[in-house]
């Protein structure tokens, strides 16, 4: 295991040797990097021998290599190391989030941190912020760029004279009734915000609740879904909390009133106050989903929103110890000692003022909670009622304390067959068989399978049998046109009177059939089952068709058989049936996902793969990167759930062929052509094996980075947007890309279209929900690069500068 020391506990040692003269007579070179022994010190012997001169370095002895000096260089040969290494995009972040955060905690004095402002105006930490924006953007942070504008932006700052109204804009909905406008920052309050939101985790961060989930590291929407389905153990009821509230002055009263008990710094707080005032901080619980890169979600929103809520995590904490610790986990006194609990007597007289023993009569009861930003799950082990009076505490408290407006939602039982919607998923709770059940189950699929095998072979075969039979006829007819093969006494000369002159005789005898079929087709039965059911088994032994048929009703028989009477064929089977455990699984929203792949264009009606009439116009390896979007984000974001399998055949049976389908159009050439043509291009939509074959392998370093949602938050999760190609970009007319940080040309201008209306909660299906309806036909520039990062999922709608548009 590599261990990587600080250093200060080097510079500690190092001092502490020298301090005690370990003097080495030859020269010596530390080979140890990073906590490794990558050689060995050769002619080293250190000597215990002090030098003269009262303890300290004599002229003759500089030069002289002492241990303590070679610890002291450690260091720096330690940081020219870090410094060389190539960091990925995300660990480059880190390290610069680390070097403002680093300037954030020399504020912290005596017991609060004071004077934030003056960190937050420091024209380095402007320019780390700056280019932690760049990161996210997928700009190389350690390009050239004008800084001009940051060092004004210090002085401003410094100075007070900073107006976050003017380094706002507006953009609003076109041709509707109905006017809504959505505030952005511009750049300059961009970079301001992003290193206030910096400070702020500093102060906060290590106070969360585990709970809480959101914009941070280990905690966020993975990790969320795993703790309800691995940590929520045994519940009986669940519900969640909706809450929807825009900012408005009595919250924002309420949450500098929280912010002061750690921070003293009213210039910070003015400075809230003011981006308030410009409408500009876009802070609302509600409303649209969070950590969904969308523009309206404001830089300071997923910090402050759960500051705010941190108020909710420690009142369930609260209602928790009410709910755990006060009531009898057994429902009845201790048969050893009749008395109360102390412990839950002193609970009892805090909470409720109450000094006598209060035990609930039934079960006992654990609460389980887990809110992602402004979505808020709950689960209950115990009664109905006690379920009912645990929400009724935890609405009244989100109502009068938190001053949010809470939609009303209904207690669910655990074990119903509706599940529950979080996080843009169902959570339900499915039965897991035991080991004998399984068994009988697989050998009820297996005998399944070879039912269909023999139904198929034989209708097979009859098929075959009634076609020939078929092509006797036909023979018979045209025999019967010939004089000296034509038998007088057939029926075949008796109603030839009926054919029409000049008939063919293919045309005749299909005319025959088709009254035939019509005389004999009572059930509406397809033509091969006719052949099959009136033409050929009639003409089989009567023995052979018995068998069979008795064989297709004894398998009918088991298969369609309950679970608990095949259960009782085995042995031991009590005991097997005892063991019935639920789990909860994660069902990805296959249903919706389907509507959304029909509004797209992706899908008829019917659910047949088309063409995406939208991105026909742009190059082959755009269509190709958004069809590959699409694919990246079920893959990463389903993985974990039960029904994966499902989404893997979406992939398969329509993306990819909608893909081909569109290519197709753009080509007007045949499909088989596109996927003979294109066979290198199509290569690079990702595959479900290459994708479970990433799962499985051990994660890096870098992709630990990568996967971090604190440092990828508004990315990770940013759903694949409509883009159609609204014009070339020309000399007379030139564009520079939209994206913030980037100085390349853009070649063509898109449209974004929004194709869903803003809501929530919504379901999570890889496209991008709720975009703001004021930016919907809005035109902006990409160059190829950040085309290709917004298709796949690199950058999000809140690298985009909405307000370049000159």
């Amino acid at each position: 295991m590599t261990l990587i020391f600080s250093a200060a506990k080097f510079r500690k040692c190092a001092i502490l040797l020298h301090n005690l003269n370990f003097a080495a007579p030859t020269p010596c070179r530390s080979l140890m990097l990073l906590g490794k022994h990558v050689g060995k010190a050769q002619g080293a012997s250190y000597s215990t021998a002090l030098p003269g001169n009262g303890g300290f370095l004599k002229d003759e002895d500089f030069g002289k290599s002492t241990l303590a000096m070679d610890l002291a260089s450690l260091v720096e040969e330690s940081s020219k190391i870090l410094e060389s290494k190539p960091r990925s995009r995300m660990e480059f972040k880190r390290f610069l989030e680390n070097r403002i955060k680093k300037r954030v905690k020399n504020q912290f004095v005596n017991g609060k941190f004071r004077g934030l402002m003056q960190s937050i105006s420091d024209g380095e930490t402007l320019r780390d912020a700056y280019n932690c924006i760049r990161i996210n953007s997928n700009v190389d942070a350690e390009s050239r760029y004008d800084s001009c504008f940051l060092d004004d932006l210090a002085k401003q700052l410094q100075e007070g004279s900073f107006n976050a109204s003017a380094n706002t804009f507006f953009v609003s909905t076109r041709g509707s009734n109905d006017k809504q406008v959505l505030v952005l920052p511009n750049l300059r309050l961009k970079v301001v915000q992003e290193a206030i939101r910096i400070a702020l985790e500093v102060v906060y961060k290590p106070h969360f609740s585990k709970i809480s989930h959101g914009c941070r590291s280990g905690r966020g929407r993975a990790a969320a879904l795993k703790y309800i389905r691995k940590g929520v153990l045994n519940p009986d009821w669940w519900f969640t909390l909706l809450v929807t509230k825009k900012l408005d002055a009595a919250v924002l009263a309420k949450l500098i009133l929280v912010m002061e008990d750690k921070i003293e710094d009213p210039a910070l707080f003015d400075f809230i106050r003011s981006m308030f005032d410009s409408q500009v901080l876009n802070l609302e619980f509600g409303g649209f989903p969070k950590g969904h890169g969308l523009p309206q979600e404001g830089v300071l929103s997923p910090i402050l929103m759960n500051v705010y809520l941190d108020l909710f995590d420690t009142e369930f904490h609260r209602l928790s110890m009410k709910y755990e610790a006060i009531y009898d986990g057994v429902g009845m006194h201790n048969d050893q000692d009749n008395s109360c609990s102390k412990l839950r007597g002193w609970f009892r007289r805090q909470l409720d003022g109450n000094s006598e023993c209060i035990v609930e009569k039934n079960s006992s009861i654990k609460v389980y909670s887990c809110r992602f930003m402004d979505e808020i799950f709950l689960a209950i082990s115990g009664s109905k009622d006690s379920a009912a009076n645990f929400k009724s505490e935890i609405q009244s408290y989100l109502k009068d304390s938190l001053l949010l407006d809470v939609v009303q939602t209904d207690l669910l039982p655990c074990e119903g067959p509706r599940g529950i919607r979080f996080l843009g998923t169902l959570v339900k709770r499915s039965v897991t068989e035991s080991p004998g059940v399984k068994a009988v189950h697989k050998l009820k699929e297996k005998v399944e399978l070879f039912t269909l095998q023999k139904v198929e072979a034989w209708n097979y075969g009859t098929i075959r049998i009634g076609k020939k039979w078929l092509g006797h006829g036909l023979k018979k007819v045209k025999e019967s046109e010939i004089k000296h093969l034509a038998d007088s006494s057939s029926i075949l000369n008796r109603v030839s009177c009926y054919r029409k002159s000049g008939m063919e005789t293919d045309h005749w005898y299909k005319h025959l059939m088709k009254i035939w079929i019509q005389d004999v087709q009572t059930k509406h039965a397809s033509e091969k089952t006719i052949l099959s059911k009136c033409v050929a088994e009639p003409a089989l032994p009567l023995e052979l068709t018995d068998s069979f048929y008795e064989f297709k009703k004894q398998a009918e028989q088991y298969i369609t058989s309950e679970a608990a009477s095949v259960v009782e064929l085995l042995p031991n089977n009590n005991s097997s049936l005892g063991n019935v455990m639920t789990k909860t699984e994660i069902i990805a929203p296959l249903e919706a996902i389907k509507r959304r792949l029909l509004r797209y264009g992706l899908t008829t009606s019917n659910g047949f793969p088309r063409s995406t009439n939208l991105l026909i116009m742009q190059d082959t390896t755009e269509i190709i990167d958004w069809f590959s979007g699409i694919i990246i984000r079920w893959l990463k974001w389903y993985e974990s759930c039960a029904n994966f399998n499902e989404i893997k055949n979406l992939i398969s049976d329509q993306v990819r062929k909608s893909c081909i389908r569109t290519l197709a159009v753009k080509y007007r050439v045949h499909e088989t052509d596109i996927e003979k043509r294109f066979d290198v291009e199509l290569s690079r939509l990702p595959s479900t094996q290459d994708m479970e074959v990433e799962m499985t392998n051990e994660m890096s370093d870098t992709q630990a980075f990568e996967n971090d949602e604190a440092l990828m938050y508004g990315i990770t999760y940013s759903g694949l947007c409509m883009l159609s190609l609204a014009r070339i970009v020309t000399e007379a007319r030139p564009c520079n890309c939209f994206v913030i940080g980037c100085s390349s040309s853009a070649p063509r201008v898109y449209t974004l279209h929004v194709m869903e209306r803003q809501k929530s909660p919504s379901w999570k299906t890889g496209f991008s929900t709720c975009i703001h309806p004021s930016l919907n036909k809005r035109r902006i520039g990409l160059c190829k690069q950040h085309l290709r990062d917004l298709y796949l999922g690199y950058i999000s709608l809140q690298s985009i500068d909405f307000g370049a548009w000159k």
